[in-house]
């Protein structure tokens, strides 16, 4: 049951990062389209709920019920890197919306 969970757990991942790199394409190519206000409305509701659950992902509550003793990130990085992510992921995110908001204006 544990790498079903990772599994999904990893495919809801790899969509969030390619809202990141939707929301770059958007800012460099000046697109504003229904992708650009999906991946801004995901990425929102992930900060909201990563906030809600003190910097922890929503799933790993899920993971933890089931016996898993990782973090999915810290599955492929060390420990003191993965618990750092979900900020440079947010500084990545709010770089990306930043930019995005100058292209628009200029």
């Amino acid at each position: 049951m544990i790498w079903v969970i990772r599994l999904i757990h990893t495919l809801i991942a790899l969509i969030f990062f390619a809202g990141i790199a939707v929301v770059y394409y958007s800012a460099v190519s000046q697109t504003y389209n229904l992708w650009l206000y999906l991946a801004l409305g995901a990425l929102f509701i992930e900060g909201v709920a990563v906030t809600l659950n003190r910097g922890d992902c929503p799933f790993l509550f899920l993971s933890r019920k089931y016996g898993d003793d990782k973090k999915l990130l810290e599955l492929c990085l060390p420990k003191n890197v993965a618990k750092q992510m979900f900020k440079v992921l947010f500084i990545v995110i709010l770089i990306g919306c930043l930019l995005l908001l100058f292209r628009f204006l200029f």
